[in-house]
């Protein structure tokens, strides 16, 4: 290749000083020799007033003094070999090739170039594409095709073939004369035509345009015809479909991960653009991180948390902004990078109605860049208060089968009303072998050990706060920074969760006069039970639009309709169990006053119905609370393997007396947690009537509230 001379600008030579001008003496002399037909009427009065300028100086009276450039030997280019990169003096034989490179060279052309970069007399690279009885026809590249006839190849050429042609003729009609060659010492150069990076974002107006782009592949689908890649750049993503034969992967070497540089003609495929891949070709490690930082610089600005105000007043929400941010960030990082999402709640009140705001959320940014929600978003209850193994599997399952069918990367999971105690720590365990990330928001007491395993998490006790401030209170909040501009649909998901979870906090309580104008609390508190009832039903599915129309997001009327049936139906249920298990409660006054009642749900509750031993046990204990105002009150409802714990006014800490439990009592099995005051054990059957007293006898020591009357 040639390189102009920077010295001499090309030129050769150099100009160095001035002398005076030896025909006109500096102009004190004029010229008088002069052809007056070469004048023109202006020119020829200025002579005859003055004389003319001198033809040598051109008036000035100095001449210039050039020298020939000693940086280029007065050439004004330098030439360096194409394949060794060496300093050459001048062109041998018309090619840029030094005498020691010179050797036959074969080009190879990518996908960008065509016809006209076609020489006669050169060799080139081809691939054999079919077969005919006059000749073979063969690929320089996806664009540029040639025929050798069958005069010309002196042996069978097969299908794929990969040959090196020289071109004896081009004819005008632009068809190729090519004869096959066996070549042992020859240099390859590849030719790439230069076209200038364009960003994604940029090429509505460039279609039917050639344009290269640069990015990573994130998925790749084959079809039945051509092999879909796509890829995403700093701009965002754009399909790319790449054909060489119906149903037949193209380019097998590119993968998902991968830096490309892609080129290709944009097209219109109805109201999405797509790229017609000339050729896609894989980056070097260099240019790999130079993408790589462009394209995370670009998603680490547009997964900025949306700057907001608490829709109340609180100061332990202050305190959480910081996680809550975090949280927000690395959700819209997952979007912006086309990670598949899977949501996880707690299948009550709470639990859905802050999975339900995050929905919202992050779905129109979804569909905003162009995936499919049902491929890229999975929301999935989950009946135990945390991660259980049996849903861990599951979404390993769907997600591994998403990457292998389909290209998916792995997902982002959103744990929201669980995931902040140690039981969600196997289930974290196999996410990780996995490389899946996760987020948790919840208001669970939280043990330390789960942090390990987190992108991020958010919990009130983190900043001196408690379960008073529900998971459907936090993800609302943190679906406006998500989405600032779902705001009106979900404020009202808060009361919901707020009543759902019977929280006594002043957020609670502000977030349901938020919304008292246009629900009351009897329509919130009817809203929670629907969702609880429906949930028992749903088990382990989503059951969206059911959700979705009992909190009022989808049509008014069947909202209007539904929520006082499920309500109705649901108290009957929770009458007809209480009338089987308050009169076989059995109640105690313990040492420190507080009123213990205990209730085996198994021999005095129906089962395998609504409500299940859990909501049965918090129905048996309101009605209890509600005869003994302001008193201590302790329920237990329990099973073969199982207790379910309620109190009021009393100070518990449910997670510190599984841990206990389970280090005091060997072959126990003991394990579960839950808030402090409200939460749940298991254990094996065979140590139930030990583990249930070694509770009641942690319970009858512990401190009562102040101003609590006790008898």
């Amino acid at each position: 290749m040639s390189v102009k001379c920077k010295k001499c600008n090309g030129n050769g030579v150099i100009k160095t000083s001035f002398q005076e001008c030896t025909k006109c003496k500096g102009g004190k002399k004029k010229t008088n020799s002069i052809n007056l037909m070469q004048l023109s009427n202006k020119n020829l009065k200025n002579f005859l007033k003055a004389g003319t300028d001198c033809d040598l100086c051109k008036g000035s009276g100095k001449i210039e003094i050039k020298e020939s450039c000693n940086e280029c030997d007065g050439k004004g280019v330098f030439y360096r070999c194409s394949v060794c990169g060496n300093s050459m003096d001048a062109l041998i034989g018309g090619k840029e090739i030094c005498g020691k490179c010179k050797k036959t060279i074969v080009y190879k052309f990518d996908g960008s170039c065509d016809a006209r970069e076609v020489a006669v007399g050169k060799y080139y690279h081809a691939v054999v594409r079919d077969m005919a009885p006059f000749g073979t026809f063969v690929n320089l590249n996806s664009k540029i095709k040639g025929l050798i006839h069958s005069s010309n190849v002196l042996r069978p050429l097969k299908l794929n073939e990969k040959v090196i042609v020289y071109v004896k003729n081009i004819r005008p009609n632009g068809n190729m004369d090519l004869i096959p060659k066996s070549l042992t010492d020859y240099e390859t150069i590849e030719i790439e035509k230069e076209l200038p990076i364009t960003n994604s974002s940029a090429l509505e107006s460039l279609i039917g345009k050639t344009v290269r782009i640069e990015g990573e592949i994130i998925q790749v689908k084959q079809t039945s015809g051509p092999t879909i890649f796509t890829m995403m750049d700093d701009g965002g993503f754009i399909s790319c479909a790449a054909f060489s034969k119906a149903g037949t992967r193209s380019y097998p070497e590119i993968d998902s991960g991968m830096i490309v540089a892609i080129d290709g003609e944009v097209s219109s495929r109805g109201e999405e653009l797509q790229i017609e891949v000339n050729n896609i070709k894989k980056q070097d490690k260099k240019k790999e991180l130079l993408i790589r930082k462009k394209i995370e610089d670009a998603i680490e600005e547009k997964s900025k948390p949306e700057k907001i105000e608490f829709l109340v007043k609180s100061d332990i929400l202050e305190k959480l902004r910081p996680s809550m941010e975090l949280a927000t960030k690395e959700i819209k990082k997952a979007i912006h990078k086309s990670k598949p999402i899977i949501l996880r709640h707690h299948a009550d009140a709470d639990g859905m109605t802050a999975a339900i705001a995050i929905e919202r959320a992050i779905l129109p940014l979804i569909r905003e860049l162009g995936d499919d929600e049902y491929r890229s978003y999975r929301r999935a209850p989950s009946k135990a208060p945390f991660y259980e193994l049996s849903d861990v599997v599951k979404d390993i399952s769907y997600a591994v089968e998403d990457l292998m069918k389909y290209g998916k990367k792995m997902p982002l999971v959103i744990m929201v009303d669980n995931g902040s105690t140690e039981e969600d720590v196997p289930a974290m365990k196999r996410l990780k072998v996995y490389g899946i990330d996760i987020v948790v928001i919840d208001h669970h007491h939280p043990d330390e050990i789960v942090d390990q395993y987190l992108l991020a998490h958010v919990n009130p006790a983190h900043v001196g706060g408690d379960f008073g401030i529900t998971a459907g209170m936090l993800c609302m909040e943190v679906a406006r920074m998500i989405n600032p501009n779902i705001v009106d649909d979900i404020k009202h998901l808060a009361a919901v969760a707020a009543v759902g979870d019977r929280s006594e906090s002043q957020e609670a309580y502000d977030y349901i006069k938020l919304v008292s104008d246009k629900y009351t609390l009897k329509n919130l508190k009817d809203m929670a039970l629907a969702l609880d009832f429906e949930a028992y039903w749903l088990r382990f599915s989503s059951g969206k639009y059911i959700i979705d129309d009992i909190l009022n997001l989808r049509d008014p009327m069947v909202h209007k309709n539904i929520v006082p049936l499920l309500c109705e139906q649901a108290q009957e249920m929770i009458d007809n169990q209480l009338e089987a298990c308050i009169p076989n409660v059995k109640a105690q006054t313990l040492e420190n006053g507080v009123l213990l009642n205990v209730l085996d749900v198994e021999k005095y509750a129906h089962k395998f119905t609504f409500p299940p031993p859990g909501k049965t046990s918090g129905e048996v204990h309101d009605i209890i609370c509600k005869k003994n105002v302001n008193k201590p009150v302790i329920t237990i409802g329990y099973g073969p393997d199982f207790a379910v714990i309620r109190s009021n006014n009393v100070k518990m800490n449910i997670p510190e007396m599984v841990r206990e439990l389970h280090d005091e009592i060997v072959g126990g099995g003991v394990n579960g947690g839950g808030h402090l005051t409200v939460g749940s054990i298991k254990f094996v059957q065979g140590m139930r009537k030990r583990i249930l007293t070694s509770l009641v006898e942690k319970m009858s020591v512990m401190e009562i509230n102040e101003f609590v009357q006790s008898d």
